[in-house]
Order: C-alpha cells, then sequence, then structure tokens
C-alpha cells in the first residue's frame, strides 16, 4: 500500500501527515540528518535505540568528586584529583562521608531496567514529542558534564608533576620535565642561568590551564577557550616551547639571573663607598666595628652551637638544575652561547630600567610617591 507520507532521510512511510509532523521533531530524524550531512547511511529506530543506551551506560561511568563539584573521565585521571592539596583542604571542610568514593555505576547491573525504562521513554516521545529536545545531543562528541553542577577541572598539572601537553604522571619534577623533553621536545631556554625552574613550569602550567595561551604565541595569535584548545594547538602546530625573545623576556626575568654573565661582574669598583659596621645594642649583641659579635650571656647555649656557616640550604633547587643540565646534556644540548646571553641581559637591564622610569613618572603625576599623609602646617 502506498502512502504519500514519507521521509526520504530515515526511509519510513505513515499513514496521516500529524505523524509525520512529529517523526520530523524526534531525536531519531534528527540524528540521521546530521548522517545525511556527514554522508553516511541512515539507522533504523531499533538501532538508533540501542545506540541511545549504550551511551547513556557510558555517561553513567563518569568519575565525580562532591567535595571539590569536578568530573572526571577516566580513573587516573580521579586518583590524581584526590592526591592533590586543593582536594584535601576541601575535603576537610565537607562533612559528607562519601566523598572519597567514586559516583560510578556498572551499566551491567542495570541494563535490563535501562533498557525497559528508555524504551518507554522513546516511545513516548514519538506519540507526543515534545516542542523542546535539550536533553541530550546526539553527535559525534558527547560531553562528559551535563549539569551546570560540575565545572571544568582547571588545576595546575606542575603541581601533582604531570604533563602540561598530556596526561602523563611522574614521580617527581626532574622526571616530569624529562618526559616533556623526550616526548614534547620541551626545553627550558638558558638552564644554567634558571633561579627556579619548578616555579617557572608552574608559571608555564597556569598560562595554559588558567590563562588558556600557547606557550610560543604568547597571546600574540589565536584566542582559545579552554585549556584543552590551546594544548591541542601546541601540540598540532609544535608550538610545545617556551618563547623567551623580545618582549617575552621581561616576563620570565623573576625567573633568570644573568649577573654572572655581566662584563663588570667580578671587579670591585675603587670608588665605592665601603659601609663600616656602627655598634648596635638591639636584639642582645654588639657588633663592633671591627666585625666582631658580642653576645648576651643568656644567649651562650646558642653560641655555643658549631653549624657550617656552609650548610647547603639552597641545595634542592641547584640539584634539581644540575639534574636537569644533565638530561639536556645528555641529548645533546651546548651550553649556551656568551654573546647571546649577554645581549639577553643587556635588553632585560634596559627593559627594567624603562619599566622603573615610567612607573616613577606614574607616581608623579598621581602624587604617590607620599607613603602617608602629612599637614604641611608647624604649628
Amino acid at each position: 500500500m502506498n502512502t504519500p507520507y514519507t521521509c526520504i532521510t530515515c526511509r519510513v512511510a505513515f499513514r496521516d501527515l500529524d505523524i509525520q509532523r512529529q517523526h520530523y521533531k524526534s531525536d531519531w530524524h534528527r540524528y540521521n540528518l546530521k548522517r545525511k550531512v556527514a554522508e553516511l547511511p541512515p539507522v533504523t529506530s531499533d538501532e538508533f535505540q540501542r545506540r541511545v543506551i549504550a551511551q547513556r551506560g557510558k555517561e553513567e561511568q563518569s568519575y565525580n568528586c562532591k567535595a571539590c563539584r569536578k568530573s572526571f573521565n577516566t580513573k587516573n585521571q580521579y586518583e590524581n584529583h584526590l592526591t592533590s592539596k586543593k582536594h584535601k583542604e576541601k575535603a576537610l571542610s565537607f562533612h559528607d562521608e562519601d566523598i572519597l568514593e567514586t559516583t560510578t555505576l556498572e551499566a551491567s547491573k542495570n541494563a535490563e531496567n535501562l533498557s525497559k525504562k528508555n524504551n518507554s521513554r522513546l516511545h513516548s516521545r514519538f506519540k507526543n514529542p515534545p516542542e523542546t529536545l535539550e536533553d541530550m545531543e546526539i553527535d559525534s562528541e558527547i560531553e562528559s558534564i551535563d549539569s551546570d553542577e560540575w565545572i571544568e577541572d582547571t588545576e595546575n598539572p606542575v603541581e601533582n608533576n604531570n604533563c602540561i601537553f598530556c596526561s602523563h604522571h611522574s614521580r617527581s619534577f626532574v622526571r616530569n620535565l624529562k618526559h616533556m623533553t623526550e616526548a614534547h621536545s620541551f626545553f627550558l631556554p638558558d638552564p644554567e642561568y634558571c633561579t627556579n625552574p619548578r616555579g617557572l613550569l608552574i608559571y608555564l602550567g597556569e598560562k595554559v590551564y588558567a590563562g588558556y595561551m600557547c606557550l610560543w604565541c604568547n597571546n600574540s595569535g589565536k584566542a582559545f577557550q579552554s585549556a584543552d584548545a590551546a594544548r591541542t594547538h601546541m601540540l598540532d602546530k609544535g608550538h610545545c616551547k617556551m618563547l623567551h625573545e623580545g618582549e617575552a623576556l621581561i616576563e620570565y626575568a623573576d625567573f633568570y639571573d644573568y649577573s654572572s654573565s655581566y662584563p663588570d661582574e667580578g671587579y670591585d669598583n675603587p670608588d665605592e663607598e665601603v659601609e663600616i659596621s656602627e655598634i648596635d645594642d638591639t636584639d642582645y649583641q654588639l657588633v663592633l666595628p671591627s666585625g666582631a659579635t658580642i653576645g648576651h650571656r643568656s644567649l651562650m647555649r646558642y653560641y655555643k652551637q658549631s653549624l657550617d656557616p656552609n650548610r647547603a640550604l639552597a641545595l634542592p633547587k641547584r640539584d634539581k638544575l644540575r639534574a636537569v643540565l644533565t638530561q639536556y646534556r645528555a641529548l645533546g644540548w651546548t651550553d649556551t652561547q656568551k654573546e647571546a646571553v649577554i645581549k639577553k641581559a643587556r635588553d632585560i637591564k634596559y627593559m627594567q630600567k624603562v619599566q622603573a622610569r615610567y612607573s616613577t613618572q606614574l607616581q608623579f603625576k598621581a602624587n604617590k610617591l607620599q607613603k602617608h599623609f602629612r599637614q604641611q602646617v608647624n604649628f
């Protein structure tokens, strides 16, 4: 029996016009329209229902943290989040006993009940479809966060020894930097002059995961809407490197010290005034002009301690820097040329001078050099 009411996209026929109109508003028809645009054959109603049930089963297997209100796709990401410092701080103020348990549901246990419920729901939709169906998005990419209650995870991965460019986890900071060097060809520029490599890497992680910026484009190229978009851009374009030239030098000046490369480094100025130590009677001690210190008898127990004045208080940073340099040299890296370092040092010094001059001009204009109010009248 031939009927005049048909749907060419889904390849089905209808008895009257009302059923055809309801079909055009259904999710099944919309799904086949998207497949038609992608030049794919349509699926039947039963196949569409099976795909919907399978997709909802996957969504039920997400890992959620109630204390931090975050959702994770994999178990590894969820376990790394549980060991983070931010999660532990929020967990102390959260009084729910089940915050450390995952909210995953196994789809195999409720497959029969879920399939029956979804089948009846889909049949009721085909009979009485609503005008707006925004409860489910049928697309090639389905987000794992379906509620506004869950926010995107933008923690800095470097704080947990995770890679900036991928989800790789390392046991230490040095191993993490080694992974980024071998897997993504990421190098710290001028590492022998870097005074705080971990702080620099944490700052780079904040730029990517909080500012959604590319480390090489450095806010001069394309703008990104998420950290994943910025990370994908760096991997695709080969921008897994740090821009350290031109105007970007002043941005990272706090993490570098080029004073050892100055031409006048190590030479004493004969015209420089020498400060003479004065007698100080505060804090229970006297500092004589000769440099000797006389202490109070009540502090004798502390003066008798034989502490090594040259003990390595800052050795952890030096050890990390030495380990990083050893890894770089093993991969064929050579020390930075002296001429290039001197040029960078001069550029940084000049930009800092211009910045200080501009700040002084602003203070003069705003009359902010005076730190406190003082009455300009003497009584």
